[in-house]
Order: structure tokens, then C-alpha cells, then sequence
């Protein structure tokens, strides 16, 4: 933000407390992670539901009842991550996935090795999209001083959130799949062969396809629901700034369902530093975007910015799919 912006004095006090959230929010990731790697869905489902229950009850409480104001949301939410991070670390030294013996000592090089060279091109794909997502921000809170540009891009993501949950789900799904499809394996007592390269193939071409028929349909539903969602907002001109961009939004998600799968194929696939380059350079072309886009069209040309932005990380997964990947000539 600039200075003197007015949502600076909001800004400061929310991101100084949600500082605190860090180890936290790292315990649940890597507790959601090692749980998934079990095969085990439905215990992170549970805990993430249960700290999101939590954080909507603190929010009118701290937000309101206490007229703590925005520092109430901050902390209703640390509140929730504290919450989740304590359960999945109890979760995870019950069912021994963590000793305390390991937790303070270093691992040998020969185990750390293989992590930060997957990690550190999974980091640099992070930082891509987070200097992508924080650019949109600076610049939406940059269209005007009377925050309905803000109020209403606010708006329009909880009209994309209503497909896109579904669809990043499916990318959790394909990271999970996938390497175990890539495995050829025998049938003990049948004795044939299942697995491997083209029954993955298979398998990555029905994923795409349902992300292209969900995609279809979510964004459909988008559509449908867009009057109700457009009363969120008392104010008009929210409302009347976030026709079009929440539109974008509904159309994005024919998109979004082929990006969100074929990123989660080629995390399964374990081509980390070839979706990390792919998102490096959707995130090149989203900031040139956000310089001439936004002139031209306001917050419209924030949202044209997604599709420029998701339109090349499409464009990743089909070089990923067809030419560099490893079930490309299959």
C-alpha cells in the first residue's frame, strides 16, 4: 500500500497479529500433508472444519461484541490456526508420525537433500504466487481512496470461491493419485498387472475431463447465483463494481478446472521445478498486466489480469501433458 492509503491503518494491526500465525499455520500444513500421504483425507477435513466453525464464531464476538474491530478478525482467525495446529501435532504424535526425540534434532544431509531440492522449486513456484496475489492487492486498494474497488473485488473472489474450493480439491486429489497409479503393481491373487505409465495416462485424461465438465458446470452455478451473491453487499456501488469482474470469475473456472488438476498431475509426477518455471512466468506476464490492464479497464482489468495469469499456467500443463511430461509419449 501506499502511504497515506486509508486501509493502511487497517492493514497494520491485522498483518502484525497475523504474524503470529506462521508456526501455526506451518504445523497444519505439514500436518494436512502427512495425513494425505497416508491416504487419510478425512481427518485434515474434520480439523480444517472444525477451525473454520471456530473462527466464525470468534469473528461477530472479538469483531463486534467486543468492538475490537479488524485486530478481532485477526485474532479470531490465529485463534483457529492455533487451534488446528495444536490438534493435528497431538494427532500426529499419537499415531507416531512424529517423536519428540526427532523434533529438536537435525536431520543428516542425505535425508535433507531430496527435500530442499523438491522444496525449493515448490518455494519458488509459493513465491510466484505470492508476489502475484499481493501485486492484485496493492493495486486493487490503488483504484480509488473510498475502498468500494476493494469491497468489491472482496466480493467477486467469494463469487469465484464458490466453484473454486471444488476444483482445488481436485488438485489435492490428482497429487495424490497419480504417483500412486504411476506404480506398476501385481495382483496377489489374480496376478495381473494394473498400474504404470498408460493406465496413469488413462487416469490423468479422466481427471481432465471431469475438471473441464466441473469447471463448466460450477461456473454455470456461479452464474445462476450471482444475484444472491451480489446481496453480500448493501452498498450499490460494490455491487454495481463487481458485476463484471464477478463474471470474469464465472467464466474463469472452465479454466481453472484444467490449471488446477494438470498443476496437482504434475506435483504427482513429481515435476516440481517445471510448474515452478510455469508459474514463474504466468506471474511475469500477470504484472506486466497489472501495469496497463487496470488503467484501462479498473478493477475489470484486475480480474483480466487472472486470465492472462491462468491462461499461461493452462498453457504449462499442456507442454507439461503433451511435450516434457513423463506420460507425453505414452
Amino acid at each position: 500500500l501506499v502511504d497515506g492509503a486509508p486501509a493502511l491503518q487497517y492493514a497494520r494491526p491485522y498483518l502484525y497479529i497475523r504474524a503470529f500465525a506462521f508456526l501455526p499455520s506451518l504445523i497444519s500444513l505439514i500436518g494436512f500433508s502427512a495425513f494425505r500421504g497416508t491416504l487419510d483425507t478425512s481427518t485434515p477435513l474434520k480439523i480444517s472444519a472444525s477451525s473454520n466453525i471456530i473462527n466464525a464464531v470468534l469473528d461477530p464476538i472479538l469483531m463486534f461484541t467486543f468492538a475490537m474491530g479488524v485486530p478481532g478478525a485477526a485474532l479470531a482467525t490465529l485463534g483457529a490456526e492455533i487451534v488446528s495446529a495444536a490438534t493435528f501435532f497431538y494427532l500426529m504424535l499419537k499415531r507416531k508420525m512424529i517423536r519428540w526425540s526427532k523434533i529438536f534434532s537435525l536431520p543428516s544431509w542425505s535425508k535433507l537433500k531430496p527435500l530442499l531440492e523438491g522444496g525449493a522449486a515448490l518455494q519458488m513456484r509459493n513465491v510466484a504466487l505470492n508476489l502475484t496475489f499481493l501485486a492484485v492487492a496493492r493495486v486493487t486498494q490503488s483504484l480509488d481512496d473510498t475502498g468500494v474497488a476493494a469491497a468489491a473485488h472482496a466480493l467477486a473472489m467469494q463469487t469465484f470461491q464458490v466453484g473454486g474450493v471444488v476444483l482445488l480439491a481436485l488438485s489435492v486429489v490428482a497429487q495424490t493419485i497419480v504417483p500412486n497409479e504411476l506404480i506398476e503393481k501385481v495382483d496377489a491373487k489374480t496376478g495381473r498387472r494394473h498400474g504404470g505409465k498408460k493406465a496413469t495416462k488413462f487416469l490423468v485424461n479422466r481427471l481432465m475431463t471431469w475438471g473441464f465438465v466441473l469447471g463448466v458446470g460450477l461456473g454455470s452455478l456461479q452464474l445462476l447465483l450471482l444475484p444472491m451473491l451480489q446481496k453480500s453487499s448493501p452498498l450499490m456501488e460494490v455491487r454495481q463494481a463487481a458485476v463484471m469482474p464477478s463474471v470474469l470469475a464465472c467464466v474463469y473456472q472452465i479454466m481453472n478446472g484444467l490449471v488446477f488438476i494438470g498443476e496437482g498431475v504434475m506435483v504427482g509426477c513429481g515435476n516440481f521445478f517445471q510448474l515452478s518455471l510455469s508459474t514463474v512466468i504466468a506471474t511475469i506476464a500477470a504484472l506486466i498486466s497489472l501495469n496497463t490492464l487496470p488503467q484501462l479497464f479498473g478493477l475489470t482489468g484486475v480480474w483480466m489480469t487472472f486470465g492472462v495469469f491462468n491462461a499461461c499456467r493452462l498453457g504449462g500443463v499442456y507442454i507439461h501433458q503433451t511435450k516434457r511430461g513423463p506420460l507425453a509419449d505414452v
